[in-house]
Parts: structure tokens; C-alpha cells; sequence
């Protein structure tokens, strides 16, 4: 038998076993692909086979007549309006692209869909694509951002100059270039990351059909925006957004790439209303690796000017991104260049900052945010600025970040932003007294005196978390994301059903919000039920992006918990004639303070409410429902950590062997420190993954030459180490709960981490590596110098 709630203690700060697991470990989760309806035909897409082309003739005859084959369509049969992302910027800082759901006139990267074909089963759809006959002028292609901004370069889109579509200098302190020509020590770093795909479990896919009784086009996706779709294929179909309902079922997986709005789901829904039929579109894993939303591919060309004593006094900065062929909806191709300019000074006392940051467009896939967005890129190129100043200074690697990380909060950066209170140097002293007292220092000079190679490497960062309106609205977007909205409503058993406008594809939120919500109302956590994903009974809602869910989405959770708690207390104050001030909430019922014995247990009040309320007190209404927003009018909050890892290099392969890894992490009060650490954990694997194995590649002609995991280097358990994590807490002060956001802080701590911990092995051969992922071909000619320089 449980305990009562005041015995077992509050559920917020305690590892509460995850609800969702006994649903999805027994088989009994429910996935797009396991949606089967009544007569539901299976869609594939017709894609194009070259980079950069217009499209002369697309001839469908030859499909219609395939054997299964139920229908086909061109952007010109199915006639839908296109999905544009805007910026409120002037023209010379961003330019739009209009992104046909179906290519019409030009197609502009390989795998880029033209026609959609409709037949009984998934195999009689691919017979259907063999059968296509697309004709198209080959234009030459633009394949990196070198090429896009090369005088006389071939345009992706006519209307982007240079190939440009943002082009914005956020930030230029007064004095700068005099600020680097005093300097004592002037450090340089250029990198180049790799485009990576965010390869979540279950690839994209939707099911859509029309509800005649309701008219209504139902489309079950998976998405972490489920209202933004909605709102797409309204706009794209011409419909009312109350014919849309957009419904998310279990989703394996999303990590930025299903926060975006994509071609093929609002396609699939056209044809599902054409034909009056419910249509499946499932992406393959090919499909996936070449034609979905990527990311990363960006350059960092930064200097540093440091102080004889290691103190920094500038930082200038020029970032480029190759956002592939399109701006993605709703963030733009502003979303990469635009965080690292804004965020780049990080947790160190910047005093003079200049930055100019790009988009550009290439023949390739579209990118979308990925877990961290840019954030693992700038943290990797200042945390090598600071490796380098200190081996030019002869300063101790972590002593030069000592000397610079902020200390006094709040702090107010050369950015603008204001920094919460955090742990920026616990974390960092913390994580490497691990390292020492574990005899890492020791070991790795041992090993050099055998003719090894290990090396040792840290990064220190922060992961802004709880975007609200005003952070969005300051980078001038047409679609400010921001707020959240919770109903938290209370049925005549006592049982609690609450909704979030969050959108989980791993993060546990039937856990963490039953447990705010469990707390708040004094409640057994097994009354509380969590609703999300379905635009019909949720709201509104911006989805879950940048670590928004339990800062943001939480807060409102909370906020409308506690609504319905006072409303509880009033109604049991009103029975016994006292102030409600006087009751308490606790266990199932509401108490007297004056006399704790004297309770009136969820379910009596809820009867009271719904079944009795011609006996409600004037000014109480029936019902027990209560709803609130939250929105975040600051510059938000910052967790933060310091990864410090140990790898050893071999000669004969070049391979990265990762020995040893620690994180010390901050993310304010953990709801569920279980949940934090898998967070941390599966970020980390996704920023090794980024540092050592991951790079979709094209040729000279843009045809994508990773189409499969053959070519697509993705680690495997062998490959990503166990790691130790170790928790500080420094409380958010508006989230109410005391949480920060955990989502992305793996991601963008790791590929610093173990870039610093390569270098510091290949210290004795004098060779530096910057770019990413470091590959064995790299590692094993930089152990090898005298060999490369032959």
C-alpha cells in the first residue's frame, strides 16, 4: 500500500519511473505506421534526379496505368498554395523562398518531390515511380557555400543575389579593430562542420483522411509542431483551419528535424481529400538520408584577442550556412546563422563582440533545426579559441577558462542578452577535479612516455532555454512562437486530465507534467492524465523546440494546476463558511488548517461541481476546469555544463577511442533526474556522432553519395562510452518549478569536448585539427607528419 503524499514527499527532484514505458515496451505504443483505416491507399513521391533543373514535362500517363496504381498528380492537378517562411527584415538582410508543396516550373536538389503517386500498397507505389517520365534542362548545380557565393555562380532562386538569404551583422562593439591591434595574443580558428542528418528512430509519415460527418481533413503525423501544421495545410488547401485537425500519435523521435513543416505530409493530405480516401505516405530510410530537412553544414572564420594574463577582450566573428534549397517554415534559413551570432559570447565576459552572419542557398536538401542548432558549432569554435590562447600564453587550458567564465549574474553580455544565475565555474572545477582524482592527468602522461596518444578536453557551455515571445520577436519572425496554454480539468472521480501544447517524441512528459501537476494539486500521480498532440482538444500550441517544454510548457501546467487547486479550496471553504485562505490542499482532499482532521476528499467537491450545483455559493460556477498561459518576456533562462573527456588515438587506424567521459550539468531543479540524464545522454551520442562519424556528402553534380547507413557513419553502442553525470542546481526564478530546459545541452557540449581531447593527443605532433567529424583518414596523417609532409 503507498504511503500517503506528505509521507512519500513532494514528486518534483525524485526519478519517478517513466508512465509511457509499460505502453511502449509491451508493443502496445502506437506509431503513424501502425495506423491502418478502411480502404487506405499508400503514397510515394516521383523525386527529382538532378540538382538544379527546369522542368520541361512531367508525363504521368504511363503511371495511371500501372497495375495498383489508383491515381497521380503534378503541383498543377493538385493546385496548392506554396509554404513561404518569412522574416520582418529588409530585403537586404533576408530574402524568402517560396516552397512548392510539388515542384512546378524548377526543381533545385535531388530527391526534391514532383508528383505524388497513389496506389493500393506501398509496392505498387514505387512500381508507379519507375514509370514516371520527367524531362528537365540541366542546370549547373551550386554544391557548397564557396561555389554559392562565387562571382558569377549559377542562382538557386533568381531572386537571391549571391545565392544569399540572410545577411546580417547583429552585433559591432565600437573600437573592435583597435581592441585586436593592442591585444597581446591574437588567436584565429577557421572550422568546417559537417551537413549531418538528425536520423530520428521513426522517419517521417502521416495518415490522412476526410471526416465527412465532421468535414474535416484528419492528418495523423508525427510532428513537435502539430498546430503549425495545421495552420500550413490550411493555408496550402485553402481550407479554415477548423477543418483541419492534426493528431500526433507516439513518435519515435524528432530532434528539430519534425519541428519544421515539410512537402510530403500536406501532399499526401491533397490527395487524401481529392480522393476521398485515406492516404498513408511513410518516408523510407534512403528517402530520408538524401531528401529530408538536414542541418549543420556551416564555416567559423573567429578571432580572439586576449590579454598577457589570458583575459579575453574581443571576439569577431563571420559564420556562413549552407541552408540547402529552401527556407524551412516557420523559422526560415535564418534560424542557424541568426542563434550563433546572438549567442556566440556564451558563458565568458565577452567585452566587444562583432559578427556577421550568412545564409546561404545551394542544390542541396532544405535544412531544419537539429538539436542544439548551431550552438554545438560556435561552443566547438570558442572553446578551440580558448585552447589556442592558452597554448600561446602558456596558460593551463582550464585556468584560461577560470579567468573568463561569468561569476557575477545577473550579467548582461556584449550580446544584450541577460544571463540567470548558474554554475558556470562549479561545473568547470568540478568536472576536472573528476578527472584528477581519478588519475586521468597520470595516466595520460604514462602513456606518452610509451609512445601513446591521449589527450584530455573540456568544454564549458550554456543552452538557452525557455524562448519565449520576445526572444522570437527580436529575431524579426512573421510566426513568433513563444507562450503555451494548459487546461488542467477534474473529473467527478477525483482523476485529473490535463493538456500541454508541448509535444513529446521522448522527453517523458506524461511523467514530468503528471508529476508538477501531482504536486501542485497534492494528488497521487496516477490520477493524472496528460493530453497532447491533437489540435482539436488542445488549444493552442507551439510544439516542442529549444528545451521549451518544461520551462515553458510546465509553467502553464503549473499555473493552471494551481487555478484549479484554489478552486478546489474555495469550494470547500464556501461548504465550511471560512476564508479559503484558511484550507490546504494535500493528499486527495482539501483540509481545514485549523482543524487538519476535517477534509473534504477531490471526489466530494467534484460532485459538488457537476452533480449537485444547485448548491454551488454565489460566484462559483459549475465545473472543475481551469486554464492558463505562460509566456517568458525576458531573455529566457540558461542551463549549463562542462564535458570534460579523455580519448586515446591510435596510429595504425586513426581511430578515436573515447576512454573517459564526465558531464556536470545544471539544469536548474530537475523534474526527473532519470529523464535528465537519459537527456544528456542521448545528446551526448548525437554530439559524438556529429564530432567523429556523421556527413551526408555530395558529389561535384550535387547527387547525394550517402544514401545509406553503408555510407552514412552513424556510432553504435560500441562506439559511444558510458558516461558519468553529475548534477549542480541553480533554480530557474520564473518557471515556478525551479526547472531549465535539458534537451540539447549533450549535443552541444560534445563535439567541443572530444575536438579538444584530439588536439590534446596530437600535441606533440604539432598538428592541429578544426574541422568536423575528425576522421580516421585525419587523425592517422596528423600522427604520421613526417609521411604527409613526404
Amino acid at each position: 500500500m503507498k504511503p500517503p503524499m506528505e509521507e512519500r514527499g513532494p514528486l518534483i527532484g525524485r526519478s519517478v519511473a517513466r508512465r509511457e514505458d509499460p505502453r511502449l515496451l509491451t508493443g502496445r505504443g502506437r506509431f503513424v505506421d501502425d495506423i491502418a483505416l478502411p480502404g487506405m491507399l499508400h503514397a510515394q513521391f516521383v523525386r527529382s534526379t538532378v540538382a538544379h533543373g527546369v522542368l520541361t514535362a512531367v508525363d504521368l500517363t504511363a503511371v495511371r496505368s500501372v497495375p495498383g496504381v489508383i491515381a497521380a498528380f503534378t503541383a498543377e492537378d493538385l493546385d496548392l498554395g506554396d509554404i513561404t517562411a518569412q522574416l520582418g527584415r529588409p530585403r537586404v538582410e533576408f530574402v524568402p523562398t517560396a516552397m512548392p508543396v510539388l515542384a512546378r516550373d524548377r526543381v533545385r536538389y535531388v530527391g526534391e518531390p514532383i508528383a505524388i503517386v497513389i496506389a493500393r500498397d506501398a509496392y505498387a507505389a514505387e512500381d508507379g515511380l519507375e514509370a514516371a517520365r520527367v524531362s528537365c534542362a540541366v542546370r549547373p548545380p551550386v554544391t557548397s557555400e564557396e561555389t554559392a557565393l562565387a562571382d558569377g555562380a549559377p542562382l538557386v532562386h533568381d531572386e537571391a543575389p549571391r545565392n544569399t538569404l540572410v545577411d546580417v551583422s547583429l552585433f559591432a562593439t565600437d573600437g573592435i579593430d583597435e581592441i585586436f591591434a593592442a591585444a597581446d595574443c591574437v588567436v584565429r580558428v577557421r572550422t568546417r562542420t559537417g551537413r549531418q542528418n538528425a536520423l530520428p528512430l521513426e522517419t517521417r509519415g502521416v495518415v490522412a483522411h476526410w471526416d465527412d460527418r465532421e468535414e474535416q481533413l484528419v492528418m495523423q503525423t508525427c510532428t513537435q509542431v502539430p498546430h503549425q501544421v495545421r495552420t500550413v495545410a490550411a493555408r496550402c488547401l485553402r481550407l479554415d483551419e477548423r477543418a483541419v485537425r492534426v493528431q500526433v500519435p507516439d513518435m519515435g523521435g524528432g530532434f528539430g528535424l519534425k519541428c519544421v513543416v515539410g512537402r510530403e505530409e500536406i501532399a499526401a493530405a491533397a490527395a487524401a481529400r481529392r480522393l476521398g480516401r485515406p492516404v498513408k505516405w511513410i518516408e523510407d530510410r534512403k528517402d530520408a538520408l538524401t531528401a529530408s530537412f538536414l542541418a549543420r553544414e556551416q564555416r567559423y572564420d573567429v578571432r580572439a584577442a586576449f590579454s598577457s594574463d589570458g583575459r579575453i577582450l574581443g571576439l569577431d566573428a563571420e559564420v556562413v550556412c549552407d541552408m540547402g534549397a529552401y527556407s524551412c517554415y516557420p523559422f526560415t534559413a535564418g534560424i542557424e546563422p541568426l542563434m550563433a551570432s546572438a549567442e556566440m559570447p556564451g558563458v565568458y565576459t565577452v567585452p566587444a563582440y562583432r559578427v556577421r552572419g550568412r545564409a546561404v542557398t545551394t542544390n542541396k536538401a532544405p535544412t531544419a533545426p537539429y538539436r542544439g542548432v548551431s550552438r554545438p558549432q560556435y561552443v566547438m569554435v570558442v572553446e578551440r579559441l580558448f585552447e589556442r590562447a592558452a597554448r600561446e600564453l602558456s596558460l593551463d587550458a582550464v585556468e584560461i577558462r577560470r579567468r573568463n567564465v561569468i561569476t557575477t549574474f545577473p550579467y548582461t553580455g556584449v550580446n544584450g542578452i541577460t544571463y540567470d544565475p548558474g554554475s558556470y565555474l562549479e561545473s568547470l572545477n568540478l568536472c576536472e577535479r573528476t578527472l584528477l582524482d581519478e588519475g586521468w592527468y597520470e595516466r595520460r602522461a604514462a602513456a606518452a612516455a610509451e609512445g601513446r596518444h591521449l589527450g584530455i578536453g573540456y568544454a564549458c557551455f550554456s543552452e538557452r532555454t525557455g524562448y519565449g515571445s520576445a526572444a522570437f520577436a527580436q529575431r524579426k519572425m512573421e510566426v513568433v512562437p513563444g507562450f503555451d496554454i494548459s487546461e488542467v480539468r477534474m473529473d467527478t472521480s477525483g482523476a485529473v486530465t490535463v493538456t500541454t501544447g508541448t509535444m513529446s517524441h521522448g522527453q517523458s512528459h506524461e511523467t514530468t507534467m503528471a508529476q508538477i501537476v501531482a504536486d501542485e494539486l497534492g494528488l497521487d500521480i496516477g490520477k493524472v492524465r496528460l493530453h497532447q498532440g491533437d489540435t482539436d482538444r488542445i488549444t493552442y500550441g507551439w510544439g516542442t523546440f529549444a528545451s521549451r517544454s518544461i520551462t515553458v510548457g510546465g509553467s502553464a501546467v503549473r499555473l493552471a494546476a494551481g487555478k484549479l487547486g484554489e478552486k478546489l479550496r474555495r469550494l470547500a471553504a464556501a461548504r465550511w463558511d471560512i476564508p479559503w485562505e484558511e484550507t490546504e490542499l494535500g493528499r486527495g482532499e482539501v483540509r481545514r488548517r485549523d482543524a487538519p482532521s476535517v477534509a473534504l476528499s477531490y471526489p466530494e467537491l467534484a460532485d459538488l461541481a457537476y452533480l449537485q450545483a444547485h448548491l454551488l455559493p454565489k460566484g462559483l460556477e459549475p465545473g472543475l476546469t481551469a486554464t492558463a498561459t505562460f509566456d517568458v518576456f525576458n531573455d529566457g533562462t540558461f542551463s549549463n555544463a562542462t564535458h570534460g573527456v579523455v580519448v586515446e588515438l591510435h596510429e595504425g587506424t586513426g581511430q578515436v577511442e573515447i576512454l573517459r567521459y564526465v558531464c556536470v550539468e545544471d539544469c536548474g531543479v530537475a523534474i526527473n533526474p532519470q529523464v535528465v540524464e537519459g537527456q544528456c545522454r542521448g545528446g551526448i551520442a548525437q554530439g559524438i556522432a556529429g564530432a567523429l562519424f556523421e556527413r551526408v556528402t555530395y558529389d561535384a553534380q550535387g547527387e547525394p553519395s550517402a544514401t545509406s547507413f553503408m555510407d552514412y557513419k552513424v556510432p553504435t553502442a560500441q562506439e559511444i562510452p558510458d558516461v558519468t553525470i553529475r548534477h549542480l542546481e541553480t533554480p530557474c526564478a520564473f518557471t515556478g518549478t525551479g526547472a531549465k530546459g535539458a534537451g540539447e545541452g549533450g549535443t552541444i557540449g560534445a563535439p567541443a569536448a572530444v575536438l579538444n581531447a584530439v588536439n590534446d593527443a596530437l600535441r606533440p605532433t604539432g598538428t592541429e585539427l578544426d574541422d568536423t567529424p575528425i576522421t580516421p583518414e585525419a587523425v592517422h596523417t596528423a600522427l604520421k607528419p613526417r609521411e604527409r609532409l613526404s
